[in-house]
């Protein structure tokens, strides 16, 4: 084996790249579907699905690679024990073909004046009769009532049964109580409901990653005595508002108070506007502010509640998007210059996640020899999922079959899909082909004769 190494240097770039489990998501809607006007926004009912005109382009709002459905329990259990799953499926089969994956919330109720479209199911309503006077106002039940977690927490362990893995699901925003499923009220809610819900929870998605919402943030403790990773999310990224706000006043103290400075090494944070972003820039509020605070929070989602970006601040919103998540780069590859057949051929990589989180889903790293006839594959020994934010560097032993023919021979590397067939996430890198790999160099196979 020649002594001389080949070091080759690589330069990331800038481009905005569009990958899974990161980025912006729509909310009710999917790629290539119209806005919310103005300043509105809809929720927790069934989708509204637009004719679709083959485009997934978003105007004013960024390409996405997850879609968000939150709906209400009373539209997924009409009658007790009879489930309306056709509201999922269609919602995955949809992301599914527009490039997305399906971020999931089952809120209980809502809490809008008409009581009875945002209320719990009607069959729970017979069962548990008029509850005025609950004690607090983002209630429109008693989730202190035996019954609650009871039915609740089975219908999720039945959403678990249909839906756990499933690879279009992307994960489960976490309800418990109150209106949306925020967790309003979570104070005066007995442990052992909380509890007995996180179970169901727990149970019901071994494969699936939770979030959970920052009220419900006890949670994230719960999982962990438990072994289990639960992120976090928050519904009101840039509130400035005068006086009490939850960017100063509610955020940096909740992560500190219920210890979630390093939640975000094994599992997402995700975040949802206060408001729209719209409203950001009608009350004078400051977006790189925002935008800088939520990447040390280190952010992996935003859900911009499908409305649109004032068009002067996207290039903000660019910036923003080039450091949310993961972005990986290959910075070096360093092998010898020639390799004898029949014997290992050492790389030495250094990659840098130069975004704010890792990837929380492990795909296949793969390497590959070819001199445009022959290809040899290996799969990488690293774990993407270990890949936080700084350097990786490791060495892959390719081993070079004894009858490979003598000649120069292309490496190339690639992150693949679950399949491991195709190559699925882009690096921050400007060498890729056009079949997705990441040429790294060339090597020299020599006889194993000579």
């Amino acid at each position: 084996m020649s002594l001389y190494y080949k070091h080759n240097k690589f330069i990331a770039t800038d481009e905005l790249l569009i990958n899974p489990h990161m980025g912006f998501t729509t909310f009710q809607r999917f790629n290539g579907d119209k806005l919310n006007t103005g300043l509105k926004w809809t929720e927790g009912f069934p989708i509204e699905y637009q004719d679709f005109n083959g485009c997934l382009k978003n105007e004013s709002h960024p390409d996405t690679s997850m879609a968000y459905f939150r709906i209400y329990w009373k539209f997924l259990e009409p009658e007790r024990g009879v489930y309306n799953w056709e509201l999922i499926d269609r919602a995955l089969e949809t992301a599914q073909s527009r490039g997305q994956t399906l971020m999931l919330r089952i809120a209980p109720h809502g809490q809008e004046l008409d009581a009875n479209s945002v209320d719990v199911p009607g069959w729970y309503r017979a069962l548990v009769g008029p509850e005025p006077n609950l004690p607090d106002d983002f209630w429109r039940t008693d989730p202190n009532n035996p019954l609650y977690a009871d039915c609740f927490g089975k219908f999720i362990m039945e959403l678990g049964k249909r839906y756990d893995g499933n690879p279009i699901l992307d994960c489960i925003d976490f309800a418990v109580v109150g209106a949306w499923g925020e967790g309003g009220g979570s104070e005066k809610v007995s442990v052992g409901v909380m509890q007995s819900l996180f179970d169901a929870y727990l149970d019901a998605f071994v494969k699936t990653p939770l979030m959970a919402l920052l009220a419900s943030a006890e949670a994230v403790q719960y999982a962990k005595r438990k072994n289990r990773s639960v992120g976090w999310r928050a519904d009101c990224l840039g509130d400035m508002s005068d006086n009490w706000c939850h960017m100063f006043a509610e955020y940096p103290q909740d992560i500190g108070r219920y210890g979630l400075h390093d939640a975000w090494k094994t599992a997402p944070v995700s975040f949802e506007v206060c408001w729209v972003v719209q409203h950001w820039m009608n009350m004078g509020w400051d977006i790189d502010y925002i935008i800088d605070q939520s990447l040390k929070w280190h952010i992996t989602t935003f859900n911009a509640k499908s409305s649109p970006i004032p068009e002067e601040w996207m290039p903000n919103v660019e910036r923003w998007l080039k450091r949310m998540g993961y972005r990986f780069a290959l910075r070096f590859a360093g092998y010898p210059s020639e390799i004898r057949a029949g014997n290992n051929l050492p790389v030495r990589l250094w990659f840098e996640n130069i975004g704010v989180a890792p990837i929380y889903y492990r795909y296949p790293l793969k390497l590959k020899l070819t001199d445009g006839i022959k290809t040899y594959e290996y799969e990488s020994t690293s774990d993407i999922t270990k890949w936080l934010p700084g350097d990786i560097t490791f060495t892959e032993n390719l081993s070079v079959p004894e009858n490979a023919v003598p000649g120069e021979y292309k490496i190339s590397l690639a992150i693949l899909g679950r399949e491991g067939d195709k190559p699925f996430i882009k690096l921050a890198n400007g060498s890729r082909t056009a079949d997705g790999w990441y040429e790294a160099g060339t090597v020299e196979i020599i006889s194993s004769g000579n």
